[in-house]
């Protein structure tokens, strides 16, 4: 695999974040550029915290952090109500 200008290898340090997501319990979906998950808030950004420390201590030179959230007190759908057709 490829790695980073500063020889870091990014692919294995994606892959400690993503194994802290799975570790987590929500509900998520990996894409090629982003990872989706669903859940409580505050455990959403306590795993995103998490994954920044662990992809840091993993040798990560920097770290752009992209945060998109939809509420509605009503509800939204889920991942799987949103993607499963196009399957």
């Amino acid at each position: 695999m490829p790695k980073a200008p500063s020889g870091v290898d990014t692919i294995a340090i994606i892959d400690k974040v993503i194994a802290i997501v799975k570790k987590s319990g929500v509900t998520y979906e990996v894409g090629p550029m982003e990872t989706t998950m669903e859940g409580d808030l505050d455990a959403l950004f306590a795993i995103v915290r998490k994954a920044q420390d662990v992809a840091m201590k993993a040798g990560a030179v920097q770290i752009f952090t992209n945060v998109k959230i939809l509420y509605n007190p009503k509800g939204v759908m889920t991942i799987e109500q949103k993607v499963t057709k196009h399957r």
